[in-house]
């Protein structure tokens, strides 16, 4: 499964561009799903600005609106679904010349449905496809027919394309460094709509962080679907890791996303002696039990998690973890489930992110298993999972009160202009009075409060 930190599936939480530019059409896009979704539609606003396509953030101003989407949970795309539906009944009523276009994981895998069966679409473009949308808008454009390239590659990395960052707070950006994944989960859509993986040149990506530094951002977070397994020519990734670290030591480095069963001591090292590389790992555990981790083929056992959540503390004093947990996957039964419980009272997540079994056509799971859990019984185990991992989250965020963090500035706080929010190193946020202090910049905050989610503290000196 593709790690979400955080999920956007809500429209209101839906990623719009920030900046516009002039162009002989405006496109609007928005964006569903991972990190990853959000930095391919960077790609994409890159490419067609290129092409000679403006941007633009008000959807009903657009000429071109285009939904990077989905596939990893049925609710995600029954929402982007209802969102085709509005645009499509725009078109209809009252804006003919409008062109709706679906990208990403969704549009690879439902390109029948969406163009033959129930013609919510116009464009069509698979995750490998983004270089193609200039000929697919102008084909669609010119015979008033459906245009769609969803084959997937097994070289295209988008390497040579400097994305346009719309949707970044100008603080912190996201690096793709691979796209694809060879996993096979049992539960996973990814392997199907995007492809084998392959990863970017090395140099490309450090480059990249460098013009990132340059250009005023003060932390990137690498992307791949496992970022683990990278590896281009001799360069692992804690290779990767540690040149960005020593080329850009100023800038915080995170990642994601980390599969347990490839997180080696090399990587572990490179967090202990590369001060900026955050003390933090997403580190999707998905189950606390043996038998269904091997029901879904994810090639560890709960024993083996455990020893490496152990060896990472040991190696990484302070290291905060964040996970993904599935309740309710096929043949779960009350003690296994039990089983995820204890293993999170064990290692005490910051964060889990949290999902309730949703079968994907073509998984191996689909193929082979029976989704036999009930769905009130799926929802009540979510549930109690919710449950628990808010009160660690309180506990542990207690725990914070009285201490000092080293805070980068993101921005105003949601709820007021006259506060800011930042991150830790740990990944935790953290709000405070706004004083002189402006995003980018990194400030002392000492922790007074807290609640299950955020932190509160007083600045206490600039750095």
């Amino acid at each position: 499964m593709q790690s979400t930190i955080p999920v956007l599936e809500d429209i209101d939480a839906a990623r719009v561009t920030r900046q516009e530019a002039s162009g002989h059409q405006r496109v609007y896009l928005e964006t569903y799903g991972c990190q990853m979704n959000v930095s391919d539609s960077e790609i994409v606003a890159s490419v067609l600005q290129k092409a000679g396509y403006g941007l633009t953030r008000d959807p009903e101003q657009a000429d071109v609106v285009l939904l990077n989407t989905c596939a990893i949970r049925e609710n995600a795309e029954q929402r982007v679904r209802r969102r085709l539906g509005h645009f499509r009944a725009r078109k209809r009523k009252r804006d003919r010349h409008l062109k709706i276009g679906v990208l990403g994981c969704m549009a690879e895998r439902l390109r029948y449905k969406l163009l033959e069966q129930e013609r919510l679409v116009d464009v069509v473009a698979g995750p490998d496809a983004y270089r193609d949308l200039p000929r697919l808008l102008d084909e669609s454009a010119e015979t008033g027919q459906s245009a769609v390239n969803i084959q997937l590659s097994r070289e295209e990395t988008y390497a040579d394309i400097a994305p346009v960052r719309y949707g970044s707070n100008g603080v912190s950006a996201f690096v793709s460094i691979m796209r694809g994944c060879d996993n096979m989960c049992a539960f996973c859509v990814v392997p199907f709509t995007r492809g084998r993986e392959r990863s970017r040149e090395a140099d490309t990506i450090v480059d990249e962080c460098q013009a990132l530094f340059e250009d005023g951002y003060r932390e990137v977070t690498l992307l791949g679907q496992n970022v683990n397994s990278y590896r281009h020519g001799t360069c692992s990734f804690p290779d990767l890791l540690n040149r960005i670290s020593l080329t850009v030591p100023a800038m915080r480095v995170r990642y994601s996303t980390s599969h347990p069963k490839d997180c080696s001591r090399e990587l572990l090292e490179v967090h202990r002696e590369c001060p900026n590389v955050c003390n933090y790992i997403h580190l999707p555990v998905q189950h606390g039990n043996s038998e269904v981790l091997e029901r879904m083929r994810r090639g560890y056992t709960a024993e083996h998690y455990r020893a490496l959540i152990a060896r990472a503390r040991e190696i990484c004093p302070g290291v905060s973890f964040s996970t993904d947990i599935i309740a309710g996957f096929c043949g779960e039964t009350e003690a296994e489930h039990q089983d995820t419980l204890d293993l999170m009272r064990e290692i005490r997540y910051d964060y889990a992110f949290t999902f309730m079994y949703s079968e994907r056509p073509d998984t191996y799971a689909a193929r082979k298993m029976r989704d036999d859990v009930p769905e009130a019984v799926k929802k009540h185990r979510l549930t109690e999972i919710i449950e628990l991992q808010n009160s660690i989250s309180l506990e542990n965020n207690q725990q914070e009160i009285g201490r000092i963090h080293t805070v980068l500035v993101e921005g105003n706080s949601r709820r007021s202009d006259r506060q800011l929010c930042g991150r830790t190193d740990t990944n935790k946020m953290v709000i405070f009075d706004r004083h002189h202090y402006v995003p980018g910049q990194y400030v002392r905050v000492r922790v007074t409060g807290c609640t299950s989610a955020t932190l509160l503290g007083v600045p206490v000196q600039a750095i």
